[in-house]
Parts: C-alpha cells; structure tokens; sequence
C-alpha cells in the first residue's frame, strides 16, 4: 500500500485523537508513506524538483501556527490503547533534490544570539548521497523522518506536532534511519501513525531548530506488541534506545536512565542495581534535541552486552 501525500492525506501542524484515518493495515502489514516539507517560503529557485502535491497543499491554507505537515493517519487494524506500536523503518528515501535549513531571532538552542532570519537552500545528490552546503562543503546524507507519532491520548484535544510528547512526535532522533525500530505506546483506537518532518542529516540536539529539511519516502511494517513496556523506545541493529522528553534536560536523562535501567534488567536478567552499574560504565547519554519546547534526551545500549 502506498499513501501519497495530498491536501486530503496530510495534517498540518496538529495531532488529533479524532482524525480519521486515510488508510488502514492490518497488524504485520508494510505500507509505504510519502511526505513532503515546507511552506511556501522554503521553496527553491527553478532548477530544482518540487514535489507538484506540496503546491497543492500550500494552495489549500497554510496554518497560521507554525508545525509540520505529517501524512497519515495510517490506522492499524484492532491496535487499542495499552497495546505498543513497533514501527520498523524498512527504508527510507529522497523525494527531492533540494532540502532547507534557517535560523531565525528567539528560536533554536541560542534563541538571543542571532537577530536575522537567516534561510538557506540545500542541493542534494542522490547518487552521491551527499548535501552541498553554501561554503562548498559536501555532507554526507543520513535520511530519518523528524516526526513519527501515534495519536496522542484523546483527552488532550488538538495538540501541535512541534513538542515530542507520549505520542511520539517530533522526536529529532538521528538515529531513526532505515533498518531500524521504534516502539510507540497506543493511546487511541487505531493507533493513528502519521509521519512527516523529512531530514536529509541532523546533528544530535538539532541547535538552529532546523535540520536539513525534505521531503522522504518510507516504507514500514506496522506491529501490534502486547508485551512491551508503554514507553518510547527504539531499536537499531546494534544497541537498544530509550527516548525521553520534557521541558528539562535533567529530568529527559532520568527518565532515560530509569527506562534504560528496567529494558537492561529484563533483557540482561540482573538486578535493578546491576543494570544501573552497566548503563553508568557503558551506556550512552545524548542530547537528542534542545529546540522543541519538550526537549530529549536518548540512552544507548549495545544489544552485545545484555
């Protein structure tokens, strides 16, 4: 199954339990989802490809809110609330040759250290999988999607995409990439995945609030799990993640901490204070991003040592 990105296929800006969905899978299904990124302003000059639906999506109102424009939602057939979502991300792709990046006054990691708007226009090469950046540098690409999210908990109303939340969200995660896994806990009928927010790279923290901003392709397989703990989690061939989001940075690393403390518990079969001992001498805290409003905080496990 495919799903394009199109004014009657994409959200933008929001997350919403009542969204109905634009088309369901059953659990274990793939489903390939195209997105698109940018409002008018971060458009290029002629020469390069611009997906034709971003333009229909521009004509039908652009929000007066800043946010994202996600794709989806994906309903996930008989998926309920207490079950986990795992995400495995089979691919992903370039849909563009063009991504974007800028800074602007009272955003990012330093909100008073710059005063101008500053906006560039990056070219990317497919072949080469590179980015060339304004100074001449070529910066090898490393596509992940920005925003991977469930609906949020239908108490919460309409939310906006720009804070990662329980939901998922904007989690900025770099290491996202394809041949990876993230779990979501469910917290509406449907599960509701929706995604957006295409990164050609990233560093970790994200500080100018802007990646390298484009438009991706991905392919997933959409798993129902019973048996996994309600909270994000991720997994790449080589060590497991936990993600934590918050106003704090302090209280994102302790709660990526505690996370990672109860996954090396269960997996590795030692004691609480055990795994604390092993995520003090080898587990790896990073600053995932710093400019969302929630910041995060991720921990890294290597699998070879549970």
């Amino acid at each position: 199954m495919i799903v394009e990105a199109s004014p009657a296929t994409v959200h933008w800006g929001y997350f919403d339990a009542t969204l109905a969905p634009v088309a369901e899978v059953a659990s274990g299904d793939e489903v390939t989802i195209r997105t698109v990124s940018g409002g008018p302003t971060a458009l290029p000059p002629d020469g390069f490809h611009v997906p034709p639906e971003l333009h229909d999506i521009h004509a039908a109102g652009v929000p007066a809110a800043p946010g994202h424009i996600l794709t989806g939602p994906v309903a996930v057939r008989g998926a309920k609330p207490g079950q986990v979502l795992q995400i495995d991300i089979l691919d992903v792709g370039l849909r563009q040759n063009w991504g974007y990046n800028f800074i602007r006054p009272l955003a990012g990691t330093l909100p008073m250290d710059f005063h101008e708007t500053t906006q560039v226009n990056i070219p990317l090469d497919k072949a080469a999988m590179t980015a060339r950046m304004p100074w001449g540098l070529d910066l090898p690409l490393a596509p992940f999607f920005g925003v991977m999210g469930v609906a949020p908990p239908p108490a919460w109303g309409r939310i906006s995409t720009i804070e990662p939340r329980a939901h998922g969200g904007n989690l900025d995660c770099k290491e996202l990439i394809a041949g990876t896994t993230l779990y979501l806990p469910i917290h509406a009928e449907g599960a509701l995945f929706s995604v957006g927010d295409g990164h050609g790279a990233q560093g970790d923290g994200e500080v100018n609030v802007t990646a390298i901003e484009t438009a991706l392709e991905g392919r997933f397989r959409l798993t129902l799990c019973d048996d996994m703990p309600p909270v994000i989690l991720a997994e790449t061939p080589t060590h497991w993640i936990t993600l934590a989001t918050d106003a704090s940075l302090d209280d994102c690393a302790r709660t990526a901490t505690r996370n990672m403390i109860a996954l090396v518990s269960d997996k590795a079969g030692i004691t609480r204070e055990e795994a604390y001992m092993l995520c003090s001498l080898a587990g790896d805290l990073r600053v995932t991003q710093t400019v969302n409003r929630e910041k995060g905080v991720h921990m890294m496990m290597a699998k070879a040592l549970l």
